[in-house]
């Protein structure tokens, strides 16, 4: 499970079946099933988080095959315990998502019948208070995925110039008041280096015009979202990733894409759209075998959680889910 809003409060000690509701999971079962029929079947998770789809996808699909990737150590410590009962069949790998093409490589998998994608911030991030990702709770600004390694959200605010902040603010958090921000940052940070989510929200506060503030969610979800996506290039990931992901699929294979957030969501869009028209030109009498669209879409624009889902789980509210099926092979 998924979301880019990190304003809840989840308990991190809870156990994990408990801490990570899946989001959409019967459909995301529905969508993939009928490509996870055969004996030998594979599927990959490529965001694996605390293992929620994946555990349901090994329990109704006895022979199948699971590869689960993700970059938090953590995140791939409770997965090994969760799956263990299906260890013989699950192979989980440190990896961002956007190296699936390398892992299957590595591991001689492949085409695969499935790839699912749950973007955005996982159950095991938002809940552990010191990862930084909530605007909700002070803690240090960290909001890396690996917590291992690369600059942190502090190191970003601290150490970018003026022009390349505004540019993150706005790219990635698609924020109006990018440069009004960032003004209030530079004041800041010549008197102390900023390095907690309690002293950027109290900035936000004073530096947003009131109308700002009243409109739109919290004021601080644009910013956390900007500098959480620039930490970890995960924009970047995806448009290498959902691509790269189509190209390891098996004919009658499916992939679902499940977004939090319109930026995530326009480039899966713009993918899966690509990969399901003809390339032949628009003149062209007769289409090609090697023309013909490699995908057909299996959801109508981008689907959402119903009221029920919601109210069960609130961190469904935002996702948008796209899915497609492989029809014939690349040419």
């Amino acid at each position: 499970m998924r979301t880019n809003d990190v304003s809840e409060d989840a308990p991190a000690d809870r156990p994990t079946a408990q801490r990570h509701v899946p989001v959409l999971l019967a459909r995301v079962l529905e969508l993939l099933d009928p490509a996870l029929t055969t004996p030998d079947a594979v599927v990959v998770d490529a965001t694996l988080g605390l293992a929620g789809h994946a555990e349901a996808l090994l329990d109704r699909h006895e022979h199948l095959t699971l590869v689960g990737l993700d970059r938090d150590p953590e995140a791939l410590r409770l997965a090994t315990e969760r799956l263990a009962r299906h260890a013989d069949r699950v192979h989980l790998v440190r990896a961002v998502f956007d190296e699936i093409a390398d892992v299957l490589d590595d591991l001689g998998l492949g085409p695969v019948q499935g790839v699912l994608f749950d973007l955005g911030v996982s159950s095991l991030q938002l809940d552990e208070t010191d990862r930084g990702f909530s605007y909700a709770r002070d803690a240090p600004l960290d909001m890396r995925m690996d917590p291992t390694t690369g600059p942190s959200a502090a190191d970003v605010l601290n150490t970018y110039a003026p022009g390349e902040l505004v540019r993150v603010l706005r790219d990635h958090g698609e924020e109006r008041q990018a440069r009004r921000i960032v003004e209030a940052v530079v004041r800041a940070r010549r008197r102390a280096p900023l390095r907690t989510s309690a002293e950027l929200v109290a900035l936000l506060e004073q530096a947003l015009p009131a109308a700002s503030r009243r409109t739109g969610g919290n004021p601080a979800k644009r910013t956390f979202q900007a500098l959480r996506i620039e930490v970890n290039g995960e924009l970047d990931a995806i448009a290498t990733a959902v691509p790269d992901a189509v190209d390891a699929l098996a004919v009658g294979g499916r992939i679902v894409v499940m977004s939090y957030q319109s930026l995530e969501d326009r480039i899966v869009k713009r993918v899966l759209g690509e990969r399901s028209r003809t390339t032949a030109p628009p003149d062209m009498p007769v289409v090609r075998p090697e023309d013909e669209p490699e995908l057909a879409l299996l959801t109508r624009g981008a689907e959402k959680a119903d009221e029920t889902e919601i109210a069960a789980n609130p961190r469904a509210a935002s996702v948008r889910l796209r899915a497609a099926q492989r029809v014939r092979e690349a040419a």
